[in-house]
């Protein structure tokens, strides 16, 4: 069965994949490196072949017109001097008078038979080693065919063959007028050593070339990348918040466009960052410079509310209700500021951490009872856990965190108080706050510790200021802990408090920051 198109394909990606993940492996330097080493390869190996096979045939034809012309012409001279019925002692002369020329081969002379003393046919050889059963067949067979085609009937032949490793060139003519025939053996030994020596100088020098196209690229592949990676460097510094960060830029090729046009990205990002921060800072002014023009006014209108409560019993009727609105929201605006001021701490990094001995199960205890919640929450924690952290801020962790149960979740509310044994956080101080409610929706999960987030569709409407848990979170992140929130597949939210025993790492941290 032939594989089908899918097949092709599937195998087409694979190779492809194969390669996209062997170049994902390989560096940029290394590709530059790679692409020219293998065009230099490519183009010497190409030149080099080009000029062996150039040369071969330039010194083979050379040694083969030389050759061939001495052996005709001395064919010639020696027609022109023998008897035309010589007989073998004479065709044995000539044969040796033949080799004895500059070019240096061996001849075979054949007789048909029939000298001068009645001899029959013969082969006369200057050199014992070549036998006419050298002569291959196919340049016997060219030689002895008579041409009616021309002036001449026979022709000079020749072929280039290997005998016991060495290169002949072995040519044959059958003397006109005569009834003899010449065959020469030329060795191309020479020659071929000649070619082995050229094609080793050509294969040294297209090592030598790979080896400079090698040293070229990897110098190449310095100038390009280096702006490449001083770009790198700048896009880190950038991103580590460096905004003044800029490349110097030289020349007018497209790396130094790029570092311009990066420059001035990364001045439009400094001045819209600075605009930012403006505004940020602003944005906190204003939030502080508010809290604390409405601290006076709300000062007053607690003492005024908390008048009007201690004499509501003696108020008429018909005002009692609006007197005890008045008094609520009064508490609410009030909570609503103080929760303000903190935040506008936590954005300033002015928050500090004044930091005591404190039993944590005494802690939870006393927020607890200071709320008057002992009836609606159920308290597991034993007593001796000492931890050294803020104890306002850890009260307000608390408050926020079991407040958020009884609103949302509904009592009873569990608070478990435990360390830590799992490594590498063996020993940190861990809080568990679990409600009785249906669970934290899982569109909402992430965005309980959102600021101003109090409205979903599965809970009552809150009536705070969205500010608890966002604030719980930023005592527990100065204190070097965290909170996190989940649902127990039992039911209910589950709200996880871990901080360390020991918080005055962070306050040293905070302090630093500070100075």
């Amino acid at each position: 069965m032939s594989p089908g198109p899918s097949d092709a394909q599937g195998r087409q990606g694979l190779v492809r994949g194969w390669a996209a993940g062997l170049l994902r492996w390989i560096s940029l330097r290394l590709r530059l490196v790679i692409v020219f080493a293998l065009v230099a390869l490519v183009s010497a190996v190409s030149v080099a072949g080009i000029a062996y096979w150039l040369n071969r045939d330039s010194v083979l034809t050379r040694t083969q017109d030389a050759s061939l012309k001495d052996f005709r012409e001395s064919l010639q001279d020696e027609s022109g001097e023998l008897d035309l019925r010589a007989g073998c002692t004479d065709l044995a002369k000539a044969a040796r008078r033949l080799s004895s020329t500059t070019q240096n081969f061996d001849v075979i002379l054949i007789s048909a038979g029939g000298g001068s003393g009645g001899e029959p046919g013969c082969v006369e050889r200057s050199d014992p080693s070549f036998t006419l059963h050298d002569v291959p067949k196919t340049l016997k067979t060219a030689v002895d065919q008579r041409r009616d085609d021309g002036k001449w009937p026979y022709h000079l032949y020749w072929q280039r063959v290997t005998m016991d490793g060495t290169p002949y060139l072995v040519g044959g003519a059958r003397v006109i007028g005569t009834d003899w025939t010449g065959y020469m053996f030329k060795s191309l030994d020479s020659e071929r050593r000649d070619l082995n020596s050229l094609a080793w100088s050509l294969g040294i020098a297209t090592g030598l070339s790979l080896i400079g196209s090698a040293l070229l690229a990897q110098g190449a592949a310095s100038t390009v990348l280096r702006p490449v990676q001083r770009l790198g460097e700048a896009a880190r510094r950038l991103g580590e918040g460096k905004l003044d960060t800029r490349l110097r830029v030289t020349g007018t090729d497209e790396l130094a466009d790029l570092s311009r046009t990066f420059n001035q990205t990364a001045e439009r990002l400094q001045q819209r960052v600075e605009e930012l921060s403006e505004r940020e800072k602003s944005s906190r002014r204003f939030v502080a410079d508010m809290s604390h023009e409405l601290r006076t006014p709300l000062t007053a209108m607690t003492a005024v509310s908390e008048v009007l409560e201690e004499e509501q019993e003696n108020l008429d009727p018909m005002i009692a209700p609006a007197v005890q609105l008045v008094v609520q929201e009064t508490r609410r605006l009030n909570d609503l500021v103080e929760n303000l001021m903190e935040v506008t701490r936590f954005d300033a990094g002015t928050a500090r951490l004044v930091l005591d001995e404190v039993d944590v199960a005494d802690q939870v205890t006393a927020c607890i009872d200071a709320r008057a919640w002992l009836d609606a929450v159920e308290l597991d924690a034993d007593r001796g856990i000492v931890a050294r952290l803020d104890p306002r801020r850890l009260d307000v962790i608390l408050a926020n965190l079991v407040g958020n149960a009884l609103k949302h979740g509904g009592s009873p509310v569990r608070v478990s108080v435990r360390t830590t044994a799992d490594a590498p956080t063996a020993g940190d101080l861990l809080i568990e706050v679990r409600d009785n409610g249906p669970g934290i929706p899982a569109e909402v999960l992430p965005h309980v510790f959102d600021r101003f987030y109090k409205a979903d569709t599965a809970r009552p409407r809150s009536d705070g200021s969205g500010l608890g848990l966002s604030i719980a979170v930023e005592s527990a992140r100065i204190h070097g802990g965290t909170i996190t929130a989940a649902n127990d597949p039992a039911g209910g939210a589950v709200f996880t408090l871990r901080l360390p025993r020991d918080s005055s790492a962070a306050a040293e941290a905070l302090e630093q920051e500070d100075e």
